[in-house]
């Protein structure tokens, strides 16, 4: 998905926690932190 889109939204528990080019959103502490997990950073 991150290869063909223009922009990316993720969501965690329904709220929106990354709304961007994919770059960005890949890079996002945020999005980082919902689904890889805190202790991953």
């Amino acid at each position: 998905v991150m290869d063909i889109s223009d922009r990316v939204v993720v969501l965690d528990y329904g709220k929106i926690i990354g709304d961007d080019e994919p770059d960005k959103v890949r890079s996002n502490q945020k999005v980082i932190d919902a689904y890889l997990g805190v202790a991953h950073a």
